[in-house]
């Protein structure tokens, strides 16, 4: 009589369960998941096998420390199984740390012996303009369409050329290592080594030896994109630029095409005003040109001496009508001193005549005679003795008397 998958996995539930009540198991953690519930997913596992481990939320809650990937710790609680799937894990209730995982202290002690080799400094610089990208990574995995559809959707025109690389399992790193140095005789701008999130297991390639020489003694930039961001892998530190994922590494070193068009006309524009601006300046300094030109031809020229003739002409004709003043004020003032001379002298001539009148009148031998003298007169008016005719009567008229005479006789003696 044959079973059914759901019948079958109930019994074993049931025989798992009840066989599996308690135990205590050793061993190494890895894919540790804190989720929001509050539960605890985990991996618990050996050189040989894993298994599965959850811690629900009241237990989680009182455990004193936070579980890292690799630490080796002894879990205490049961086997439960979930039927609808035919999963089974344990059931834990208590974790005690049993001292540090033997991957995780094999990465400390390489990243510690990497450092002091150097192997951490002189990073090489990630070139702006990329033109070929070699990506050592697996070519079906998740990654390498993560990265693909970046590089297309940010700038198409790169080349990208894949090196399809094992990147997970036993003898992984040798092959990583290869592949860094076959991508790195191909000359190419930059080199992308990577792959998807993972455990610290199967992320282990990258944390080997072999991997780091290669990245060290690579001639190419080499950029490490493994797992998550919260992942950290030899790689990181020893590469040039790390990654905290595959699509972020092309976002980082790859422009973006919608950017750089904008830069573009963000560019053009600048241009057009440093143009503008250059045929402005180029403008004024010609119109400057011009004006000097103007201001020193011949036409500048005549027009200013025309302008200082016209200037020159008119202070001489002030200087002139000042002149003309100046000359009328004196010719005004020298006719009022010949004036006053000729006054002056007329004055002084008039009071030396009367002098002379006076001196010459009281020295005149006739002024006896003229006391004697009277003025003759015919019927009223005034004559001569020379009219007079004999018989004819006549009168004598001085200041104080008239005399009635007659002409006896007449005789010249002129």
């Amino acid at each position: 009589m044959s079973l059914s998958v759901s019948t079958l996995n109930n019994q074993i539930k049931s025989l798992l369960e009840t066989t599996f009540l308690h135990v205590s198991v050793e061993g190494e953690v890895s894919r540790i998941t804190y989720h929001g519930s509050g539960h605890l997913y985990f991996t618990l596992k050996d050189e040989n096998s894993s298994i599965s481990c959850v811690m629900f939320r009241g237990n989680n809650m009182k455990m004193k420390f936070r579980l890292e990937e690799g630490m080796a710790v002894i879990l205490h609680g049961s086997v439960s199984v979930y039927a609808p799937r035919g999963n089974y894990q344990i059931n834990c209730t208590r974790i005690e740390p049993a001292g540090e995982g033997a991957l995780a202290l094999a990465y400390e002690q390489l990243k510690k012996a990497l450092h002091v080799k150097g192997y951490f400094e002189n990073k090489k610089q990630i070139p702006k303009v990329i033109k070929h990208i070699a990506l050592v990574t697996s070519g079906t995995g998740a990654a390498l369409q993560d990265m693909l559809r970046v590089a297309q959707k940010r700038w198409p025109l790169v080349k990208i050329t894949l090196i399809d690389t094992i990147v997970q399992g036993e003898g992984c790193g040798s092959k990583i290592a290869q592949n860094i140095q076959k991508a790195d005789a191909l000359h190419v701008d930059v080199i992308v080594v990577g792959r998807g999130g993972g455990s610290m297991e199967d992320l282990w390639g990258f944390n080997e030896e072999v991997v780091a020489d290669a990245i060290h003694f690579s001639n190419t930039p080499v950029v490490s994109a493994v797992g998550h961001e919260i992942d950290y892998v030899i790689s990181d530190f020893v590469s040039d630029l790390r990654a905290p994922t595959p699509s972020a590494a092309m976002e980082m070193i790859l422009p973006d095409s919608s950017e750089m068009l904008m830069r573009l006309d963000e560019m053009g524009e600048s241009m057009n005003l440093i143009i503008k601006r250059i045929i402005h300046n180029k403008q004024e300094k010609l119109e400057y040109i011009y004006k000097m030109l103007l201001v020193h031809s011949f036409e500048s020229k005549i027009s200013i001496y025309e302008k200082e003739i016209e200037l020159m002409s008119k202070r001489y004709e002030q200087l002139l009508l000042y002149l003309i003043d100046i000359k009328r004020d004196r010719v005004s003032n020298i006719l009022n001193e010949v004036n006053f001379a000729m006054k002056k002298l007329l004055h002084v001539k008039e009071n030396s005549l009367n002098s002379l009148s006076l001196i010459y009148e009281r020295s005149d031998p006739t002024k006896g005679i003229k006391e004697s003298y009277a003025q003759v007169v015919i019927n009223g008016k005034k004559t001569t003795l020379k009219s007079l005719h004999v018989n004819e009567l006549f009168e004598l008229h001085n200041s104080s008397d008239i005399i009635t005479a007659k002409v006896v006789s007449k005789q010249n003696i002129g």
